[in-house]
């Protein structure tokens, strides 16, 4: 038997890179998946390959940063597959290269309302739906900027630092009643993101902080989608409030 089977997982950003790597592994893990994305035509693609591969999923279009569509995202989900055992917020960008006294607010709102309100709303929601449930574990997506400065990057580093106090403290709030909340941390993978630096001029610091890292190569999108499972399995049952940095040393 698949060690998640009869579970039923929920994975935002899901039409590309870490989310749909993570998609994919709940899926062959044997739960029914409901994948989430702003690109509906990319999701709907990326979830009818999976159940052409004899999985269950759904698609659903969703912008994290309107609570109304995360609120119906839940909702879909309860209704096709009955309830919502796994989460994983990873829908996420990043923002315009700007020193702080440079940022704009229109780059400030929109980088935040995805990468932290986009976590706080999937997360409410999602919790309302585990606590009739009296179960369920949630993974919310920071990053090593979540832990650490970056020159210009002062708007995705403060929401990713602030995924980590939202996750720490929701933890708390909710182990005692049969959920656990974790975030994972990814250092430097290849996905859209690390590939949208590169087309934006920005590979010679993408390689410079490629140097950094002691295990010598960007990660693979499976490698967060494994860390991911694990600290949504009975593996992990006793981890809570957890960030898991996965980065090959590079915050080492």
């Amino acid at each position: 038997m698949k060690i998640m089977e009869g579970k039923v997982a929920l994975v935002t950003g899901a039409a590309s890179g870490l989310g749909l790597a993570t998609a994919k592994a709940f899926a062959e893990a044997g739960a029914a998946v409901a994948m989430a994305d702003w690109n509906e035509d990319a999701v709907k693609a990326a979830a009818e390959k999976l159940a052409a591969e004899g999985h269950k999923t759904l698609a659903i279009k969703c912008d994290v940063s309107d609570d109304k569509q995360v609120e119906e995202m839940v909702n879909k989900t309860v209704a096709e597959f009955g309830r919502l055992d796994f989460a994983y917020n990873n829908a996420g960008i990043q923002n315009e290269l700007a020193e702080a006294a440079d940022q704009t607010r229109a780059d400030f709102d929109r980088v935040t309302g995805i990468n932290y309100q986009g976590v706080w709303s999937s997360m409410k929601y999602e919790l309302q739906q585990m606590r009739k449930q009296g179960s369920g574990a949630i993974v919310n997506c920071s990053s090593i900027g979540g832990i650490r400065a970056g020159a210009q990057r002062g708007v995705y580093h403060g929401a990713k630092h602030g995924v980590i106090g939202l996750t720490v403290s929701a933890a708390v709030e909710y182990a005692g009643r049969g959920i656990r909340i974790n975030s994972v941390s990814p250092g430097l993978f290849q996905t859209a993101m690390s590939d949208q630096m590169i087309a934006s001029g920005q590979k010679e610091a993408l390689d410079g902080m490629l140097a950094m890292v002691p295990a010598g190569r960007l990660g693979r999108p499976e490698e967060i989608a494994s860390a991911v499972l694990f600290l949504c399995s009975d593996a992990a049952s006793m981890v809570v409030g957890h960030n898991l940095v996965v980065d090959g040393g590079i915050t080492l």
